[in-house]
């Protein structure tokens, strides 16, 4: 027996305390996945890219225009998970503590007590996360990076799990700010649902109220069985030949033509993570090149910044990816002897 699933056998033989996975997680994330599609028509990727970011950890930027179905696509998510879901819209005038919480002070006791704020929950939807003020975008980095606030020098953990799904119109700029570069970084992922095709139109005519069936889901994991996938998922297999491919593709971005910033180092990691949640997801403990790929541009095309010249070219960030990674040959399955075929 030969390849990437070889080299994962052989190296769980020497390290005992990484065990195979229950055999009821693929199965139950199918079927997570399958009831969302019942709910969003049409958005099949989106859906299971989604999931990856779950089970990697991170967090997602849905940028589309209005009524494609990104809030449906979160409360659907928090329904079936059975966790604690939050929705924050936001708007020009909102402030941090208004996310992050506050302290409050009362007479009677003489003391400041931390109100939590919309943040505290274990599923959050930035709505319109580019209407608010940069100040305001601000209090969600400490939160995305760490999982925790810090409010009048205390600081506060999130709850486990934590995931943020904010939302933006690339379309529209009129009272908005633009996200920057700091704060795209951090996002795991960043995606579109797009239009539907003419079938799923019209299925959405023939069905009920996608927010019915919405609220009517019962959960099918609980948070604390969406923690041990997240564990388990960060123990998949990684062979050294797809973490240098990884690696060169991160380092090319920084010294292509038409690039002004390149995949950051946070950005090169994430690609890691969300390759080893697709292979988990897959109900594989070890990544194959295939993984690194479906996953490479929503991972990567936000972090790569154009310069002039770039701009003035007419490529996207995602053709970009897209030309990065054809410079370079996938990684090789190894043999049991550790050469290549």
């Amino acid at each position: 027996m030969e390849g990437w699933r070889v080299m994962f056998l052989l190296r769980s033989s020497m390290m005992e305390e990484e065990r195979m996975d229950p055999e009821w997680a693929p199965d139950l994330l199918g079927k997570v996945r399958s009831r969302i599609g019942s709910v969003i028509v049409g958005h099949e990727e989106q859906i299971s890219l989604t999931m990856i970011a779950l089970l990697a950890g991170g967090h997602v930027l849905l940028e589309d225009v209005p009524g494609v179905g990104k809030t449906m696509l979160v409360k659907t998510v928090a329904a079936l998970i059975g966790c604690d879901f939050n929705r924050i819209q936001f708007t020009y005038d909102l402030m941090p503590g208004d996310i992050t919480g506050a302290s409050v002070y009362y007479p009677h006791s003489g003391e400041f007590v931390f109100r939590p704020g919309p943040l505290m929950a274990n599923i959050v939807l930035a709505d319109e996360i580019n209407r608010a003020s940069p100040r305001a975008q601000s209090a969600l980095l400490e939160a995305m990076e760490e999982g925790r606030v810090t409010v009048d020098g205390r600081t506060y953990p999130l709850p486990a799990p934590f995931f943020l799904l904010a939302t933006q119109n690339p379309y529209e700029y009129e009272g908005t700010s633009r996200l920057p570069e700091a704060q795209l970084d951090r996002f795991l992922m960043r995606m579109s649902l797009g239009y539907p095709d003419m079938e799923g139109e019209m299925v959405l005519l023939d069905r009920r109220s996608s927010s019915a069936m919405a609220d009517k889901l019962k959960p099918l994991m609980a948070g604390s069985e969406l923690m041990a996938m997240q564990q388990a998922a960060a123990r998949v297999f990684v062979d050294e030949s797809i973490k240098r491919y990884m690696v060169s593709v991160a380092d090319a971005s920084r010294r292509q033509r038409g690039v002004a910033l390149g995949i950051s180092p946070r950005g090169t990691l994430a690609w890691y993570r969300a390759s080893q949640a697709s292979a988990y997801m897959d109900g594989r403990m070890y990544v194959i090149p295939d993984d690194c790929l479906r996953v490479a541009v929503p991972v990567l095309a936000h972090r790569i910044h154009m310069n002039h010249e770039g701009r003035a070219a007419g490529l996207t960030q995602q053709e970009m990816v897209n030309a990065i990674l054809a410079q370079f040959e996938l990684p090789r399955q190894r043999s049991r002897k550790g050469g290549s075929r």
